[in-house]
């Protein structure tokens, strides 16, 4: 059997020594190791998304609550995650997604269910990133050229044409390899930017006010929508599907890179929420690097950074769906480019 039809064969036992069936799917299973799953598991949370989390969650929040929260939401994500899992080996069957675990346990509908909110969620995620991508990339236009001659709608335009064309050229999860070194290094200079140049800000500011802005009305939908930032935050959305590729001992090995996640991979995530809130209090904006001052190349490779990194980070959300694939469909890049247009 040649590589192209064990991939894409029905349900399989992998190798000799695989003891749980496999459902048919395009990932490549078992090849990946932990350390490499805990970078897409930490790519994912320190996207650019984190520019947003000092606006969107510490200003409906304030100190307490938003501190609290975020702990909280941490504990909660790493429990469910790993709860999900211990799950992925169950009644001898490898579950490779969401939607057959949710069938195993719940039965057709729950799988039906489970399967349509997958696209729902990763629908929304996918067009935030590309929205939030086109952001980055009019923010660092207009620091250069603010003419107006190009608005918000032709950078996002940019952005989705620039997603399109990499996913042409990435035909599976595991064949990120190489750009999860590329994604930390654009994830630690937006970060490092923000952080800096934030941190700089707050010294030498006048005393700003951490107040919670608003009525007691509109206080109500901020905190909802600050805690819906919260469950976002941590949630990978297709654990299952990126704990297929990992090398067996599965569950062990997946359990490293949660941990890794959860402790290490925060930290970024943490350090810019709390020390943008703390430079600009209830004036932060929802994307953090509109407010700094400092050198327009230094804001510039941080937002071009912020569009790099957010392309690769979409990309993973990506490959949720491995499908049953019919046969003129088996080339790699015509499904990757399938599931760009999702």
């Amino acid at each position: 059997m040649d590589a192209t039809s064990e991939v894409y064969s029905g349900s399989r036992k992998l190798h000799e020594e695989e003891t749980a069936e496999i459902p048919e799917t395009a990932h490549q299973i078992s090849t990946d190791s932990w350390f490499q799953v805990g970078f897409v598991l930490t790519t994912g949370i320190n996207s650019a998304y984190v520019l947003g989390y000092s606006g969107n969650v510490m200003i409906p929040l304030g100190w307490i609550g938003g501190v609290i929260g975020l702990i909280i939401a941490t504990a909660i994500s790493l429990y469910a995650n790993a709860l999900i899992a211990k799950l992925h080996e169950y009644g001898g069957v490898r579950h490779i997604r969401y939607r057959d675990l949710a069938g195993f346990i719940y039965g057709k509908k729950a799988y039906s269910l489970t399967w349509g909110l997958q696209y729902v969620n990763l629908f929304m995620i996918n067009t935030g990133f590309i929205i939030l991508a086109g952001q980055a990339l009019k923010a660092a236009y207009v620091l250069f050229k603010d003419d107006h001659a190009l608005k918000l709608p032709h950078f996002i335009a940019i952005s989705g044409v620039v997603c399109a064309v990499f996913a042409i050229g990435i035909p599976h999860l595991s064949a990120l390899r190489i750009w999860l070194g590329f994604s930390t290094v654009f994830s630690l200079i937006y970060i490092v930017i923000a952080f800096v140049l934030s941190l700089q800000d707050g010294l030498q500011a006048p005393a700003r006010s951490y107040d919670i802005p608003g009525t007691k009305i509109s206080r109500i939908f901020t905190t909802i929508g600050a805690a819906a930032s919260l469950v976002f935050a941590f949630n990978t959305g297709m654990l299952p599907e990126i704990q297929a590729t990992v090398r067996k001992p599965v569950v062990e090995n997946m359990m490293k890179a949660l941990y890794f996640q959860f402790t290490a991979g925060v930290v970024p995530l943490y350090a810019v929420c709390f020390v943008g809130y703390w430079a600009y209090g209830n004036k932060t904006s929802s994307y953090l690097l509109n407010n700094v001052n400092g050198p327009i190349w230094v804001k510039a490779m941080a937002n071009i950074a912020a569009f790099l990194q957010t392309v690769i980070a979409l990309h993973v959300c990506l490959f949720l769906f491995f499908l049953p694939t019919p046969d003129f469909l088996l080339s790699e890049n015509l499904i990757s480019c399938s599931y760009c247009c999702l």
